[in-house]
C-alpha cells in the first residue's frame, strides 16, 4: 500500500460564533477558499497536480450547502480540473476529510489531495441541516437519545467526575491555549482571514478566556438542566443506564467546546507527487480507524476506536508521544485519560475546544494541524488524533513525523 505523506497545512483564526464574532460577515465558502488559497501559496503549488479536495461540513445548508468543497476550489481560483466532495460524520468531519483524501492516496488512486473543512457557525445555525435521529420516534426512541449536553453530563455521573473536576480541566485548557498563542506556538499554521480589500479581519483564536478561574467558572448555571429534567433526557439516561440514580449536570459553556467559525486545509501526496512538487514531507498518515459506539451515551467513541486503532497499527500508548483529543465536553477527555491511564502532559498540550472553540466540520483537521506542529516543536515522532461523535461513533488517526 503507498504510504501518504503530509506535506503542510493550514487553518483560520477561530472566530466566535455570534453575530458580533469578527468572522460572522465572513461566509463559509470564503472561510473555505482562504485556506486553500493559503496552503496554494505557501507551497507554490501547481493545482493542476491536484486530484481531489475533500473538506468536511456539518450543516451544509443555505449558503454552506451545495458541494462546498468544489465551490471553494473555485472560489480560490484552483484549476477547472480540480474536483471536490463534502462529508459529513458530524464532529469528526475534518478529520475523516483528511482520512479520505488520504485513503485516496493510499488507494493508489490518486497522488495528491487536500483534505480539510469549514463551519460557519455564526450564520448557519448548529443543527440547521436537521436529521432523522433526534426527530422521528421510531428512531430516537430505541437509540436513546438525548442531547449531547445531557450525555456529556451523564457521562460525569456514571464515571464520577465532579463539577470540580471538569471546572478544573477547563481552566487549565484556557491556560495551555493562551500559553501556546503567547509563545508563537501556532504562528506558522494560522493564517489571517481578510476581507475583500485584504485587511485583516481576524489572525487569533477569538473564543478564548485566558483569565478563567475555578470563581469565575464556578458562577456559571448548568446548561442542560432545563432539557434534563423538564424535557425527559435525565429519564432517557437512566432508562438506559438504571445503575445512575440521577444525573448530576457539571457541564455548562465554560467547559464545553465553544461554537466559532473556521476552516482548514492539509495538503496530502504520495512520496513521488511531492517530489514533483518540489516539497518536503513533515509527517506520514500510519493508520487510522472508524467505529461505531452505544449511540445514547454517544460521547465514547474515542475509547473504542483508540483501542480498534492501537490494535490495527500494532502499537501501544507507549509508543504515542503527543495526543489530540477534542474537548467537546470536559468529561469526555477526563474519561478518556483514565480509561486508558494517561499523562495529561502527553494530551491537548496547547489546549482545545474548551479554550479555542470546535467548528465543526474543521476541528478534525485543525487539531491534526496543531499536533503535527509540536511534534516539530519537541521533536518527537508519533501523535493520535481522535474525537467523539453525534450518534455514538468515533474517528482516529496515527501520524508520524518524517
Amino acid at each position: 500500500m503507498p504510504d501518504c505523506f503530509i506535506y503542510d497545512h493550514v487553518r483560520t483564526p477561530r472566530g466566535r460564533g455570534k453575530k458580533d464574532g469578527s468572522l460572522h460577515e465572513v461566509t463559509a465558502l470564503e472561510l473555505a477558499a482562504q485556506s486553500l488559497r493559503a496552503i496554494r501559496e505557501r507551497n507554490d503549488l501547481d493545482t493542476t497536480r491536484l486530484d481531489d479536495v475533500v473538506l468536511g461540513c456539518v450543516d451544509p445548508v443555505g449558503e454552506a450547502g451545495g458541494d462546498i468543497a468544489r465551490a471553494a476550489a473555485l472560489k480560490a481560483d484552483y484549476d477547472d480540473t480540480v474536483p471536490g466532495i463534502q462529508i459529513n460524520r458530524f464532529c469528526a468531519s475534518g478529520l475523516d476529510a483528511v482520512n479520505f483524501a488520504a485513503g485516496e492516496i493510499m488507494s493508489g488512486q490518486h497522488q495528491m489531495t487536500i483534505g480539510g473543512g469549514v463551519e460557519s457557525m455564526s450564520r448557519i445555525g448548529i443543527g440547521a441541516s436537521g436529521g432523522a435521529w433526534p426527530m422521528d420516534p421510531s428512531l430516537a426512541v430505541k437509540s436513546y437519545f438525548m442531547p449531547q449536553g445531557v450525555s456529556a453530563d451523564l457521562i460525569a455521573t456514571k464515571y464520577g467526575f465532579s463539577r470540580d473536576d471538569v471546572d478544573a480541566y477547563a481552566v487549565e485548557s484556557q491556560k495551555r491555549a493562551a500559553n501556546a498563542w503567547e509563545k508563537g506556538y501556532f504562528k506558522n499554521s494560522v493564517v489571517p482571514v481578510k476581507d475583500i480589500n485584504g485587511l485583516t479581519i481576524l489572525d487569533r483564536d477569538e473564543h478564548m478566556r485566558p483569565d478563567a478561574s475555578m470563581q469565575s467558572l464556578g458562577s456559571l448555571n448548568a446548561s442542560f438542566v432545563q432539557m434534563g429534567e423538564l424535557g425527559g433526557f435525565d429519564a432517557v439516561a437512566i432508562q438506559r443506564y438504571p445503575e445512575v440514580e440521577a444525573i448530576n449536570h457539571v457541564h455548562h459553556a465554560g467547559n464545553s467546546s465553544g461554537i466559532v467559525d473556521g476552516a482548514a486545509a492539509v495538503l496530502l501526496g504520495s512520496k513521488a507527487a511531492g517530489k514533483k512538487a518540489g516539497i518536503e514531507p513533515r509527517a506520514r498518515i500510519k493508520a487510522f480507524a472508524n467505529i461505531g459506539s452505544e449511540p445514547g451515551i454517544m460521547l465514547t467513541g474515542p475509547l473504542s476506536v483508540t483501542e480498534k486503532l492501537l490494535k490495527k497499527a500494532k502499537m501501544t500508548f507507549a509508543d504515542i508521544d503527543l495526543i489530540e483529543i477534542n474537548e467537546a465536553f470536559a468529561s469526555v477527555v477526563l474519561l478518556y485519560m483514565k480509561h486508558f491511564g494517561l499523562d495529561p502532559d502527553k494530551v491537548n498540550v496547547n489546549g482545545g475546544a474548551i479554550a479555542m472553540g470546535h467548528p465543526l466540520g474543521a476541528t478534525g483537521a485543525m487539531i491534526l494541524g496543531t499536533v503535527i506542529d509540536e511534534l516539530e516543536r519537541r521533536d518527537k515522532k508519533t501523535a493520535l488524533v481522535t474525537l467523539c461523535i453525534g450518534a455514538g461513533m468515533g474517528t482516529a488517526t496515527i501520524i508520524e513525523r518524517v
